[in-house]
């Protein structure tokens, strides 16, 4: 099909996630058609290329038509695409827990187990952690603490521990009983005798606008867990796989939690796949008679080929030793970003390892009218400067796949000032 017959039946069949569809629909709205993608770039069905500054919502890791990925999804199909994981096992599935597991050397994680994306690894933590206090006669623990402006996902148990009301607001007489609190200091007031479990995204909350977290916050939660008998969850479905420096947030201060929910990256960026990772302690108070078990899954929990894609990402993590040659671009992306300060509407740049927020607004500081979607309009006018990205609000993210030169951080942050300077400037 040619563009224009794509985008009319787009606009006549298809509902886009997090999207206005009136104004998706609206004659003069022209959709962007991507059709292939190489290294750390896309094409359009018009053969424009374009800077994926975004990792294709946060979840390429080494670029796109990766050799290694790419070969081990075809070596797969050779066997078998998919079977059940309800009685059965497969040798994908099985070596990538193992592989997982080596990956946290020092930490208490030891089982995993396999869903389909962010949301349901964190769905997964949640079921966990109520059911576990029910089997080890403390039903009374049932509650949940999680953050202000926090995000988790969309189904409706992950969506009870979002603290971003535009997301949650409609849905919380359906949801589970949640304390949110504004910061780590608060937890001293809360009573833990009736809390199951505690959630964060650590490092960094990433839909609140890429927020960064004190140092001292992962020990400080632990700590506090610890003394009341609380699991704590850490989201790491956005800061996995690289995108702090390490494998995993979590090592950056050797804190590890009871629940790792693990996706995005953890195909690099190919298949669907997500993995909830939970300690021995967790694990045997599910053991015993049969209505002690976890009742829950889905139909392509360990699919064989989003399996065997992840574990030739692991792979190339370490034939590439692209953790090792990660740090002086992450070094080279706060050098070039530290000169986007000078811009009269950046407010503020925040920065974990290779993950960038730059929030915008108007020259005086006050922050622009929601309703103008400014954010937006910098990244539409980006385009036009060879880069993809999509903003939170009026904050701009910058997270490349790992693969990216240090010329391309260049042309990412060129690209970002330009547009900055391209809608901003008219308005003040």
């Amino acid at each position: 099909m040619n563009t224009k017959t794509l985008v009319q039946l787009d606009k006549a069949h298809v509902w886009h996630p997090f999207t206005q569809m009136r104004d998706w629909i609206a004659p003069e709205h022209q959709p962007l058609v991507l059709v292939a993608g190489h290294g750390a770039w896309l094409e359009d069905s018009f053969g424009r290329r374009y800077l994926d500054a975004n990792s294709s919502i946060w979840t390429n890791i080494h670029g796109h038509g990766h050799p290694i990925l790419d070969q081990a999804v075809r070596e797969q199909l050779e066997h078998v695409a998919h079977t059940s994981f309800l009685g059965f096992t497969n040798p994908k599935a099985v070596e990538l827990a193992a592989r997982l597991v080596e990956l946290l050397p020092g930490s208490s994680l030891t089982k995993v187990f396999f869903s389909d994306d962010g949301s349901t690894a964190i769905e997964v933590a949640i079921k966990m952690t109520v059911q576990f206090f029910q089997q080890t006669e403390r039903p009374r623990k049932m509650g949940f603490v999680s953050f202000e402006n926090a995000y988790h996902g969309d189904t409706l148990g992950a969506s009870s521990l979002g603290g971003i009301s535009l997301f949650h607001d409609r849905f919380k007489s359906h949801q589970f009983p949640v304390l949110r609190i504004g910061s780590v200091e608060s937890l001293a007031t809360v009573d833990g005798s009736e809390i199951a479990g505690l959630i964060v995204e650590p490092l960094m909350q990433g839909a609140a606008g890429m927020r960064l977290w004190p140092l001292s916050a992962a020990k400080a939660l632990r700590r506090w867990c610890d003394q009341n008998e609380v699991l704590l969850i850490f989201d790491e479905v956005m800061t996995g796989f690289g995108r702090t420096g390490k494998y995993f947030a979590c090592q950056q201060d050797h804190v590890y939690p009871d629940f790792l929910a693990l996706a995005k990256g953890l195909t690099g960026g190919y298949l669907p796949l997500a993995a909830t990772l939970t300690t021995e302690k967790v694990f045997s108070g599910f053991l015993g008679s049969y209505e002690k078990a976890f009742f829950y899954g889905h139909s392509y929990c360990g699919n064989q080929l989003g399996c065997a894609a992840a574990l030739a990402n692991l792979a190339v993590f370490e034939q590439e030793r692209v953790l090792q040659k990660l740090q002086p671009k992450i070094e080279h992306l706060a050098r070039r970003l530290h000169g986007l300060q000078d811009l009269a509407n950046v407010r503020e740049i925040r920065r974990a390892g290779f993950i960038a927020g730059v929030e915008i607004a108007s020259q005086n500081g006050e922050p622009f009218d929601w309703r103008d979607r400014i954010g937006a309009q910098i990244c539409l006018a980006a385009r036009r400067h060879g880069i993809l990205t999509r903003p939170i609000g009026d904050v701009l993210v910058l997270m490349l796949p790992l693969c990216v030169s240090c010329e391309e951080i260049d042309l990412a942050i060129h690209a970002m000032g330009k547009a900055i300077i391209e809608v901003c400037a008219p308005i003040d």
